[in-house]
This record gives C-alpha cells, structure tokens and sequence, in this order.
C-alpha cells in the first residue's frame, strides 16, 4: 500500500510537469532572431534542415505533391521549427558556456541533447525500465496467485483484492508507457497521453488505496466507492483532452488525490500489524525524499542527466519494494482465508 503512496507521487510529479510558457532562454533577443532567420533559410549556422522545405503538414512547399515529408519524420513531429529551436538552443548554450554562464531554461525545459531523435533519453530509458518493473512486478504476482497459492474450487484466488491489482498494474504499465513516449517527443498528443494515463493511475490508486486500508469486500460497498471518484477522474480527464489542459487546475486535482491516498496509506500502515508493513514505510519516506529532486531543479548534467530523471530512476527500486509487499499482503490474506475455512 505504501508503495502505491510512491506512485501518486510520481503521478503528482508528472502532472506539475506542464508549465511550459516563456522561460529566460527563449526571452533571449539572439535565440528568437537565431530562430526566425532558420525559419526564413532553413539553417543555423552552416547546418541545414531538409524539415524547412515542407510546410507543418507534411506537404513539400516547393514541390508536386507527391514531394512529401517521409512518414517516420511526419510521426515524429520534427518539423522545421522545432529544429530550427532546438539548433538555435544548442548554439545559444555554447556560446554562453564559452562565456562563463550556466544553462537556461528554453520554452519551459532545460536544454537536452538529443539521441536519434529522443528529446529527454534519460527519463526515456528509466521509464522504459519503470515500466518494465511493473511489468515484472505484476507476472510475480500472477505467478504466485495462480500457481503458488491454494485456489478455491471454482479456480480463483482466495486473495479478493487480486483483480484491483490486476488493473493497477495495467494503468501503471500503461502511464509508465506513455510517459516514455511523452519524453520521446512532447507534442501536444503525447502530452495529453501522458496526464491522462497519470491522472487515470492516481485516481484508480486512490480508490485502492480505500478499499485495501478499510478491507471494503462487499461488492456493493465497493461501487458505492469507487463511482463517484470514476465519475470524477473520467470527467477530468475529458476536460482536459477535449476542453482546456488547464495546468493549474490538473495540479490541484493531483494533489489533492495523492495527498488523500498518501495520507490512507501513512495511517492504515500505522495501525496495521501487517508482517510486511515496514515495506509500506519504506515506500511513503523513500517516495517523500525522491521529491526532493523535483523541488531542487537542476540543470541536466552533460545535456543528458537533470533532477527529473534521476527521480525517475528511484522509482525503479521503490516500485521493487511495492509489488513485493503486494505479493505479501496476498500471502497473509490466503493465510487467513484458509485458517477460517478450517
């Protein structure tokens, strides 16, 4: 359950992500003009860009229409402005270091170096080996569910909270999926993607975190919980992708849910006698600390390494620690069953 604390904090983090206005990099007159001349010429410096010959949709500017964009380019979205900016960052940022100045923000990020294409390889690959985790922490689970527990006649587990985790690690394979192609490239698709899956786990999350802290069994009672907090996440989550991704707002709703569920977490794992109860501990104070990355923001070390992916990297033994107190909380819960079935 403390684990699942850790997740809202990364869900919390993730939604703080989208401030993406005017930074002091791209305020600065010699990146704007350096910009708006690689529109005109389609260069910086004496680096060109075959991006500049097509128009934003693909379609060739100076040519019959069979002249078009190659369709790999064209999913990725690298047309000629975002070029044009990223080119014109990378030769601002040399010749400020020459100057002695540190690195600068450009359009709400920090200036990263690219690799085939990704813009943050970094957090691609410690959300890649999240994800993978996940993975693995949910096959453990599936494994010791169906072929290590007794099952009832019927062939289901005895442990009734198994198919919530089932769907938790579902969504948390999926947001730990769209987060790495959301690093890949941030365009406005990835971007909603990316804080839809998020805000869809953190609210899941919380509704677990309910019903496994207060041991909520009754199916009836169940629905009678989660509705209102699914009628509540979905509605969000439309809001954003089909009226406004209101940043300010979907940090409030962030939150909010992860404090509510940190705080579920913090008090069931203080009163429980659950055997596995220190790993809950572990996850809600090491998930706190990992926090601390985000509030100290730092520039990425050589273009590659900044704050927020070395927060993405500590998730990855926490997640460890998350699904192997799951698979012990559904230990002890069969462990009961059956003494109560004798």
């Amino acid at each position: 359950m403390a684990t699942r604390n850790w997740v809202a904090l990364f869900v919390v983090l993730s939604c703080l992500l989208g401030v993406l206005d005017a930074s002091a990099g791209d305020a600065d007159p010699l990146y704007r003009a350096c910009v708006k001349q690689c529109e005109e010429t389609g260069c910086v410096g004496q680096k060109c860009f075959p991006h500049c010959k097509f128009s934003s949709d693909g379609a060739s500017i100076d040519g019959p229409w069979y002249m078009q964009e190659p369709l790999y380019l064209q999913w990725k979205k690298w047309d000629c402005l975002s070029d044009c900016r990223y080119n014109c960052m990378v030769d601002r940022e040399i010749k400020r270091d020459a100057l002695g100045h540190g690195p600068v923000k450009y359009h709400g990020k920090w200036p990263f170096i690219r690799v085939y294409g990704i813009q943050e390889p970094a957090s691609v690959a410690f959300s890649v080996l999240n994800l993978a985790m996940h993975f693995h922490g949910w096959l453990s689970f599936f494994i010791l569910l169906y072929y290590k527990l007794p099952l009832k006649q019927t062939k289901k587990a005895y442990y009734e909270f198994s198919p919530l985790w089932h769907i938790y690690g579902f969504l948390s394979m999926n947001s730990w999926f769209w987060s790495a192609v959301f690093h890949s490239r941030d365009v406005d698709l990835t971007e909603k993607f990316d804080y839809s899956s998020a805000v869809a786990l953190l609210g899941f999350s919380l509704i677990l975190a309910i019903l496994r802290s207060f041991n909520v069994r009754d199916e009836a009672a169940r629905v009678m919980v989660a509705a209102p907090l699914l009628a509540f996440v979905t509605t969000h989550i439309l809001y954003l992708n089909f009226y406004k991704l209101d940043y300010g707002w979907n940090m409030k709703v962030c939150v909010v849910m992860a404090v509510a569920q940190l705080l579920i977490w913090a008090t069931w794992a203080g009163i429980t006698r659950h055997p596995s109860r220190w790993k809950l501990w572990v996850v809600v104070f090491g998930g706190a600390l990992a926090m601390l990355l985000e509030i100290y923001d730092f520039p990425p070390y050589y273009g590659f390494l900044d704050a927020h992916a070395i927060w993405h990297a500590t998730t990855i033994p926490l997640t460890y620690i998350w699904w192997s107190f799951i698979r012990d909380d559904a230990e002890f819960q069969t462990a009961n069953m059956l003494k109560k079935a004798k």
